[in-house]
């Protein structure tokens, strides 16, 4: 174990805002080994974008990992040729021009028409009615899932993440998992003739074209499904809150100050989706005095970082005229950099927040509405009751 200093940590204080004891490890213990946790944490954005790439030590490959264990042995969980070898293949459905040039009008038609379904409501949770099918339509096209509902790929998403991050070991946790992955297990094997006979540029068409094993093909598509639904549909959700609740800074974009993109960077910077990657060290290591050892756990907090006050003015305020909001590691800093990120961008950015706001007059959250958040590794909006005005 690592001879880091000792801070625990309120479990449930900590799911439902981390940042007060993450900015209090960064002043007092910014390398800390968290006993509720059982891992070591970095918290500095310094520390992070430097010791991410170095996978010689800080290594993804995690054989008895929970990630390993429940999903399969995907790409997040590899290191050099291998991830890269499978990376570049993703990268062939998940690269920008292909996002720009084939996904993201889909990605336009679904949320145009989840909006039209909701514009004579006049009052919605964006969570469960727009950000949560937006988000999982995408998925379905860019996986090839497209014989998956809409809700099973949100549900089976969050039993995934929920089986991921289970370290403290809940059976019925790891039950819903191994519900969830068979499946996406079963919505492939109906796929894989399909595809067979008429293939297309989807993830699990590319992957079995070019001859990836099935089991890493399986893996690989469990691992775009567990990360690649919540993050855009609680950036999504939350982003229009964080606009909503910030109405000078949404005075900004709708005068053309600043684009949606900034925004999305601001947000993802400040209330980071995805906000925890771990690592398992591989050797012997020294940094600032801590000592880690082989086999220790160790968490890059992400969120913490992306709230550093060595790089970031004010980082606990929400503004989307922050002039280096864009350099936030809300992805990743290293190697592991997300191969989705292009398609999260174009999904939020240029499609999902501006539809909204363009279709839904008068938009705002609904009277009485107290909005909160959860999670430390995967964080997001519970719910996000809004109303708007007769079109």
């Amino acid at each position: 174990m690592s001879n880091a200093p000792l801070v625990d940590i309120d479990p449930a204080a900590f799911w439902h805002d981390p940042y007060p004891a993450l900015a209090a490890m960064r002043r007092h213990h910014p390398i800390a080994f968290v006993p509720k946790l059982g891992a070591t944490l970095f918290t500095r954005r310094a520390h992070i974008v430097e010791l991410e790439k170095l996978t010689e030590v800080f290594s993804s490959h995690q054989p008895q990992g929970l990630m390993n264990r429940l999903m399969g042995h995907n790409m997040m969980r590899k290191d050099g040729a291998e991830h890269i070898a499978e990376r570049k293949l993703m990268l062939t459905t998940l690269g920008p021009q292909a996002v720009r040039d084939l996904w993201e009008p889909i990605f336009r038609a679904d949320a145009q028409r989840v909006l039209d379904a909701l514009v004579p409501r006049r009052q919605a949770d964006l969570v469960p009615e727009y950000a949560m099918p937006v988000s999982a339509h995408a998925l379905r096209a860019l996986t090839g899932l497209v014989n998956m509902r809409w809700q099973d790929m949100d549900a089976w998403s969050q039993a995934m993440i929920d089986g991921i991050a289970n370290y403290a070991g809940d059976p019925a946790i790891e039950a819903r998992c191994h519900a969830a992955t068979a499946g996406i297990d079963a919505c492939i094997d109906e796929r894989l003739p399909e595809l067979a006979r008429a293939p297309d540029r989807s993830l699990l068409s590319v992957m079995m074209r070019a001859g990836l094993p099935e089991a890493s093909v399986r893996a690989n598509i469990k691992l775009t499904i567990s990360g690649g639904q919540n993050e855009p549909r609680d950036a999504i959700a939350g982003a229009v809150w964080a606009l909503l609740a910030h109405p000078d800074q949404l005075a900004r974009v709708r005068r053309g100050e600043v684009s949606w993109r900034r925004v999305f960077d601001e947000y993802v910077r400040w209330m980071s989706p995805i906000a925890m990657s771990p690592r398992r060290i591989a050797q012997r290591f020294t940094v600032d005095g801590v000592t880690l050892e082989p086999e220790d756990r160790v968490f890059f907090m992400f969120g913490s970082a992306n709230r550093d006050e060595a790089f970031y003015d004010d980082p606990d305020r929400f503004d989307v005229g922050r002039d280096n909001s864009g350099a936030h590691i809300a992805f990743g800093a290293g190697p592991h950099y997300c191969a989705g990120a292009a398609a999260s961008k174009s999904l939020i950015a240029e499609v999902a927040m501006p539809a909204v706001f363009e279709r839904l007059p008068g938009l705002r959250i609904a009277p009485g509405a107290d909005v909160h958040f959860g999670g430390w590794a995967f964080r997001g909006p519970l719910a996000v009751p809004v109303c708007w005005d007769r079109s």
